[in-house]
């Protein structure tokens, strides 16, 4: 190892004298190799750490603590003790061996080997010797990680310093004013304040060094690599400040203080900064500036201009309130939340009862705020003003002062915490809620529908507090409630009622099974409104409707669900036979409550077993019924065998099932399978069937309306989750292709074929999959192909819901069904309903292959098939006879539309010449739908459509008097955003298009003229003084 000393010192000498610092890893590396030791290291640098030049010592130091950087967790703990010693006393030397020094002790205190004491002795030299603030900035860093550091792994060594760590440390951070450091310095002021270290008589001192800094005013110069953050810092000075309360006699009067800013964020960082800090202080340590700190929150609540000013005002006062309210109070002390609150009632409570109301609202608000902080604040702020309210409620006239003070009532109620109450307590409301329930009532007994509707909040607020209403207070509710429903026509008012229905019945459901749904059953049934006269002929439709609905909005509990959904079933059953004269609307209605139902019933095994036991089974008895009464030419014709009903009917199963739980699912498809392959009909209540019923059979003449019915099972087995097992399968999808091609009633075989699609699509990859593909594309493409094909739109429906059901799932067969699809926009008949189906595949459909019935549905499925489709596409367009050009023009628009506003955004330059081709094609459909799809995308226009600018005016302009008002509209709109393109661009076609649009200023259609004079007005101020 001697012999090999010339190279150690070699090295030293290219390094110091040399200034080659890649010598640092070569030396790193033989120490590593056993080639020399640490003190060899430290013997050949001699001469360099003894010259008499600072610069020439700095590069020794530097070279050692480089190589310690590489090797310090190989060190023992004596050549850790004769370093440190070493390193200690570098710090007295010049200036310029400072930042070395640092860098290795800094590696030092990582050494594993760091005796006991060790850390203390360093931080004492660095504290005395160092003046932290003369540093460079990288230096100071260093400074701040090596505490960081010893605080993390030596807390207990600093600690026993006592509060000379803090007065250290408070001498190194003064003056700090890179933002970097800032962040570590707060970090280490904190680990100071949470940790439990001795502040000593330096705690004014470590506040001043850090409050100086409050409120932050910092702005991060763009793009900064270092992605220090005003919020960042904010929040670690807001922990500094507020983790003691030792600060809070130097804290609240800053804080009142800054609350005098002009400045909003110094507001805003002010009350946030309160509201944590009196969080984590006593009553004792706000006693002295609590009439200082409300004057300022009370100075932001009344004169604010910042919803968030106040936001965090009221955020404060609670905070406050709530920090009061934990002092224990003694017989021989004073009631500081008493006192406090007798101030806040002096200030606010008169604004209350002034005649025209003006500061109602902002000192409700600090009542409320005040009174939301705890039980205690509610029973004072409540007892004392509760009763005023109330008083200056009733000595009103107008409606809207009565409104605004039940607004005030309502916000009140809300604020008090009922969860905060024992059982032995008594409820904070109860003094003053018979008066409270007594104008609740009566204002829902006025005329006025505004006031009603404000009284049924403060009534849903009152039955929200637990235990606050009595049975006899909510079976009047109830009362008044179903009496509204009876009554009230104003639909603004309807949907409050049915609201607060919903929200009561929720809280209290057996009220609503006694008391509600048998008088509204009743009404429903009733004749005696029919008889009465022509007006109540009029209102009877409405009242049955108003009566359904709110069958819905009660129906959240199970077992409410179970006493509502037999009466809208009796409702359908009651339409089908023709009784009480029913509507198709009513019968639609009451399918789409039981629909509502299903969505918003809690999900349990009760709710799911009426649905599987008592609502499914009626539904499809109800539609059997239907149908097969339906080939009888005399009988009654049946609501239920319309589409409309039929359509909402497939709602309410696809939803219940899609919630069904696995067992249910699993049993409601084998029920559905055996009823439409086997015509098995036992499991349907009024068991009257005929035993042969083929609902999937080739129906002829009336016979359409049993096979319209499998929209119903579609409406099943397409929803079920993906692990219910459909029992015969193979079979099943048999019958719906046959059913899909040969059927000629347009509903039937369009259901057939989205069943078909619907099990597709959950069907997982493999031979299974492939087999059905290969077995159904030959039918379809045959029926295609044939010109002369009696069913050659069935087969396009198939094709086109097979098509979307693949595509959604990422299917490679997608490709070759959509390469047939744009073959198809040539064809004669077919072309322009091609066109229309590129809208469905792009679009989400409402009943099968949708999330919500559990489908395989890919993410950015649009955007993929965009980007593998739209070349096919122009090159089709190109290729295309000028007759079948609109065909493509109109799939174009109907993909394009669909994408996302980003996507198009990148894509329109390549296409951007065909949209503006679509604009001239006489097709108004055409027209519209590239309208829509052009809209947005001006109003965010890319450069490639700026450069267009002339052909898009002059394409436009005509369409603002086309015959069609929706073509016009949407022709203005556009117009209306081209004026938000760049001034100069323009304002050369400004005199041409204000003529253009004074045509559609006279439009007979109101629509047209105020889009119109919208547009006109824009392109008008162009190029005007005061104008954009």
């Amino acid at each position: 190892m001697a012999e090999e000393s010339p190279v150690l010192v070699s090295l030293v000498e290219e390094f110091v004298s040399g200034l080659q610092d890649s010598k640092a890893k070569d030396t790193a590396a033989g120490l590593k190799n056993g080639e020399f030791t640490v003190l060899q290291l430290v013997e050949a640098l001699g001469p360099s750490l003894t010259s008499t030049q600072p610069q020439t010592r700095a590069r020794g130091v530097k070279l050692l603590s480089e190589v310690l950087q590489e090797c310090y967790e190989d060190l023992t703990q004596k050549e850790v003790e004769v370093l440190l010693s070493f390193y200690e006393n570098r710090l007295k030397d010049h200036y310029v061996t400072t930042p070395p020094v640092l860098q290795g002790l800094g590696t030092l205190i990582q050494c594993p080997a760091l005796p006991p004491g060790a850390t203390v002795s360093i931080l004492k030299s660095l504290f005395q010797d160092v003046h932290v603030q003369s540093l460079l900035l990288a230096d100071r860093a260093c400074v701040y990680k090596m505490l960081i550091n010893v605080m993390d792994t030596r807390e207990a060594e600093l600690k026993a310093l006592g509060a000379d760590f803090v007065f250290g440390f408070v001498q190194s951070m003064d003056g700090e004013r890179d933002p970097r450091n800032l962040l570590l310095a707060f970090q280490i002021a904190k680990r100071i304040i949470h940790r439990g270290y001795s502040l000593g008589k330096f705690a004014e001192e470590l506040f001043e060094v850090t409050s100086c800094y409050f409120p932050i005013d910092f702005t991060p110069p763009p793009n900064d690599p270092h992605g220090i953050t005003r919020e960042e810092l904010i929040q670690e000075l807001r922990e500094v400040l507020t983790g003691t309360p030792k600060f809070a006699e130097f804290l609240l009067p800053l804080i009142v203080e800054k609350l005098d800013s002009d400045v909003q964020s110094a507001k805003l960082d002010s009350l946030q900064t309160l509201a944590a800090c009196v969080a984590r202080y006593e009553h004792k340590d706000l006693a002295g500036f609590l009439e200082g700190l409300w004057a300022s929150l009370r100075r932001e609540v009344f004169q604010t201009s910042s919803e968030r000013i106040e936001s965090a005002g009221l955020a404060a006062l609670t905070a406050i309130t709530s920090c009061l309210s934990r002092s224990v109070q003694s017989s021989d002390s004073e009631d500081a939340l008493g006192i406090f609150l007798e101030m806040v009632l002096n200030d606010c409570k008169h604004h209350l009862c002034e005649p025209d109301l003006k500061l109602v609202w902002p000192a409700a608000k600090l009542l409320q705020a005040s009174c939301s902080a705890s039980n205690r604040a509610s029973h004072i702020i409540l007892a004392a003003v509760m009763p005023a309210i109330i008083e200056q409620y009733n000595s009103k006239n107008q409606c809207s002062h009565r409104r605004t003070l039940l607004e005030v009532m309502q916000r009140f109620v809300q604020s008090v915490k009922s969860s905060e109450s024992s059982e032995n307590e008594e409820l904070v409301l109860s003094g003053v809620c018979p008066s409270l329930c007594s104008v609740t009532f009566a204002a829902l007994s006025e005329t006025n529908g505004s006031l009603q509707v404000t009284a049924m909040s403060v009534l849903i607020s009152l039955a929200r507090q637990a235990g606050l209403l009595s049975n006899s207070q909510i079976e009047l509710a109830v009362d008044h409630l179903t009496r509204l429903v009876l009554s009230e026509e104003d639909d603004k008012i309807s949907l409050a009622v049915f609201s607060c229905a919903g929200g009561l019945a929720e809280l209290h459901p057996t009220v609503f099974i006694t008391n509600m749904i048998p008088r509204i059953k009743k009404v429903i049934f009733s004749e005696s409104i029919q008889q009465d006269g022509d007006s109540a002929q009029h209102t009877q439709p409405a009242v049955r409707q108003r009566c359904l609905s709110v069958l819905a909005a009660v129906s959240i509990k199970p077992s409410v669900a179970q006493e509502s959904t037999p009466v809208l079933l009796e409702v359908l059953g009651a339409a089908h036979s023709g009784e009480l004269g029913f509507s198709s609307e009513e019968a639609v209605l009451a399918c789409s409550s039981l629909k509502t139902i299903a969505e918003r019933v809690e999900d349990t095994e009760d709710s799911g077993r009426c649905f599987h036991d008592i609502i499914i089974p009626r539904l499809l008895s109800l539609a059997l019924q239907a149908a097969l009464k339906g080939e009888n030419s005399t009988a009654h014709h049946s609501p239920l065998t319309e589409e409309a009903v039929l359509s909402t009917m497939v709602g309410v199963i696809s939803t219940a099932c899609a919630r069904l739980q696995p067992t249910l699912a699993g049993q409601t498809a084998a029920r559905f399978v055996s009823l439409f392959l086997d015509g098995d009909v036992s499991f349907l209540p009024g068991n009257s069937f005929p035993s042969q019923i083929k609902l999937l059979a080739n129906q002829h003449g009336n016979s359409w309306r049993q096979s319209r019915m499998v929209c119903l099972l579609m409406g099943c087995v397409c929803s079920l989750p993906r692990t219910a097992a459909v029992p015969q399968m193979e079979r099943l999808l048999s019958e719906l292709e046959e059913m899909s091609c040969t059927c000629s009633h347009v509903m039937s075989y369009t259901s057939a074929a989205k069943c078909f699609a619907g099990l597709l699509n959950k069907i997982p990859a493999g031979d299974f999959l492939d087999g059905l593909l290969q077995k159904a594309m030959p039918r379809i493409l045959s029926e295609l192909n044939s010109a002369a094909s009696i069913v050659r739109m069935q087969a396009f429906t198939l094709m086109l819901w097979v098509a979307k059901a693949l595509l959604l799932r990422y299917h490679p067969t997608c490709a070759a069904l959509t390469d047939k699809l744009f073959s198809l926009l040539d064809d004669a008949d077919l072309g322009p309903v091609v066109a229309d189906g590129f809208s469905l595949l792009m679009s989400d459909s409402a009943d099968v292959l949708s999330r919500a019935c559990h489908a395989d549905v890919r993410i950015m499925y649009r955007q993929r098939f965009f980007s593998e489709n739209s070349a096919k596409l122009v090159q089709g367009f190109n290729a295309a006879p000028q007759e079948k050009k609109p065909n493509y023009l109109k799939a174009l628009s109907n993909i394009v539309n669909k994408l996302l506003k980003q996507v198009q955004v990148t894509e329109l330059p390549a296409l951007l010449s065909l949209l503006l081709e679509a604009l001239t094609y006489p097709d108004q459909s055409v027209q519209l739908s590239t309208l829509s799809c052009l809209e947005p995308v001006i109003a965010d226009p890319p450069a490639a459509l700026i450069q267009q600018l002339e052909a898009l005016v002059v394409r436009l302009l005509p369409l603002t008097s086309a015959p069609n008002m929706n073509v016009k509209i949407a022709s203005l709109r556009c117009i209306h955003a081209l004026s938000r393109f760049p001034e100069h661009e323009v304002l050369p076609f400004r005199a041409r298009v204000l003529r253009a649009l004074a045509r559609p200023l006279d439009d007979k259609k109101r629509l047209v003229r105020r889009e119109a004079v919208q547009a006109r007005g824009e392109w008008f101020l162009l190029g005007s003084p005061g104008g954009r």
